[in-house]
């Protein structure tokens, strides 16, 4: 078989690496959920660790030859696309871990939609681009900071673990990927009152990054700029601030005080 470049594949063949990852990854008798099984290089390894395995593989020739290998007999291979994959059902059986090799055009919105779900992953060990693993744990004022940043640090504490050369995959990717290790807060990071709007807050605050908080808050949310104004100064926050100088706890008072109206 050959990679397939419409869908971003890379595949993990450094097994130390994929030791290492299972090493984080897994915990005695907690499943862990694969995404992106690949050729099976990590799904090899967190077997040997000793957790229940269930793989997902969106290529289904890579997935009859998984299926058909001896050493992977004890994993559920799944055919299935990670980004529309039925993870509340998958959570419903009880705390969970996920891993994997994330191609780079999907680690975003799936990180995010892992993070913040209702019962997501107690950790979550993937492999991606190390400029993504950057914004996972960017602190506020740096280029890499974002909403993505705010979303993760939210839910999760990070630690980049560590990093992969691209002679660690085949076909070798341009660039250097870095394994980043999650595990969920027992309490968020901050308190608001409503996360859905401190969430749509987080957003609207990044939606136009050369814009100063107020402006780009007024634009994306479509709100009067009185009312902004008010909301940005109870929060203690200057008026000329940007949204990427706000660290969560700003993040938190600015979504109460526009709550409050």
């Amino acid at each position: 078989m050959r990679p397939k470049k419409r869908l971003g594949q890379h595949f993990l063949v450094d097994l130390s690496a994929a030791r290492r990852i299972a090493h984080l990854a897994v915990a005695p008798g907690v499943p862990v959920l694969e995404i992106g099984a690949g050729t099976g290089t990590l799904t090899a390894s967190l077997l040997e660790s000793g957790a229940p395995v269930t793989a997902l593989e969106i290529d289904r020739d890579l997935v009859a030859i998984l299926r058909q290998r001896d050493d992977l007999a004890n994993a559920t291979i799944l055919c299935a696309d990670a980004l529309e994959f039925a993870y509340a059902s998958f959570a419903r059986a009880g705390p969970w871990h996920a891993a994997g090799n994330l191609p780079y055009n999907i680690a975003t919105p799936l990180v995010t939609h892992l993070v913040e779900m209702e019962n997501g992953p107690q950790t979550l060990t993937v492999m991606v681009q190390r400029d993504v693993a950057g914004r996972f744990a960017a602190t506020p004022g740096t280029a890499a900071y974002g909403s993505l940043s705010v979303a993760v640090q939210y839910a999760m504490s990070v630690r980049r673990a560590f990093t992969l050369p691209p002679r660690a995959f085949f076909p070798q990717p341009k660039i250097e990927s870095a394994v980043v290790h999650m595990v969920r807060r027992s309490t968020p990071a901050v308190r608001p009152r409503d996360v859905g709007r401190f969430r749509e807050v987080v957003r609207a605050a990044f939606a136009y990054r050369r814009k100063t908080l107020v402006n780009s808050l007024i634009l994306a949310l479509a709100l009067d700029r009185r009312r902004v104004e008010r909301a940005v100064t109870a929060a203690g926050i200057p008026l000329e601030q940007r949204g990427e100088r706000l660290d969560l706890a700003d993040f938190a008072k600015l979504a109460d005080a526009l709550a409050e109206g």
